[in-house]
């Protein structure tokens, strides 16, 4: 039987998304000299810079924003299989800095707990935020995202899947069920 895919999200709504999320990274930041965005291998890297071109694009301030790659952070790599390490680019400091940590799609939290612990290993920042595409649920940690595109309460059979421009020549998000 084939899977059953069903978008989620559009890509005019992928956009929207996107500008709502940075107008409340904005809002909450109060100071963008500040800010800095780690996105997380892979898609999460792309969403970074997308947020940072729309705070650039609504604020006339750029943002720094570096890649962040969590392979030997990780604490489930026998479940998850074998991964090729990306490599960690963070060209600015991250001490006293609100570093904004971004991720396509939160699930049990495993990937959001070893970026906390990577962040630390690259500086001291006075506040670490976490922003998602979407928020599927199941959590096993208690993380919890401070800024959501989309909470999209899912069975653990289900993936969601984010498909980004640079990375998959579309944007879109699609739910997809066995």
């Amino acid at each position: 039987m084939s899977p059953k895919i069903v978008e989620i999200l559009s890509a005019e709504e992928l956009r929207r998304t996107i500008t709502r999320i940075a107008s409340q990274i904005i809002e909450r930041s109060g100071n963008l000299e500040q800010l800095a965005l780690l996105g997380i291998y892979t898609r999460g890297v792309h969403l970074a810079q997308l947020l940072a071109d729309q705070i650039t694009l609504l604020e006339n301030t750029a943002v720094p924003v570096g890649a962040l790659d969590v392979t030997f952070y990780r604490d489930d790599l026998d479940q998850i299989g074998v991964r090729t390490p990306a490599k960690t680019e963070i060209p600015f400091d991250l001490t006293g800095k609100i570093v904004v940590v971004v991720d396509d799609v939160i699930y049990k939290g495993r990937t959001i707990r070893a970026a906390l612990n990577a962040v630390n290993d690259y500086g001291r920042p006075s506040a670490i935020w976490l922003a998602v595409l979407v928020d599927r649920g199941h959590r096993e940690l208690p993380i919890h995202p401070d800024f959501t595109g989309k909470k999209l309460p899912t069975s653990k059979e289900e993936n969601v899947k984010v498909y980004l421009q640079p990375v998959d020549g579309r944007d879109a998000v699609e739910l997809i069920s066995r």
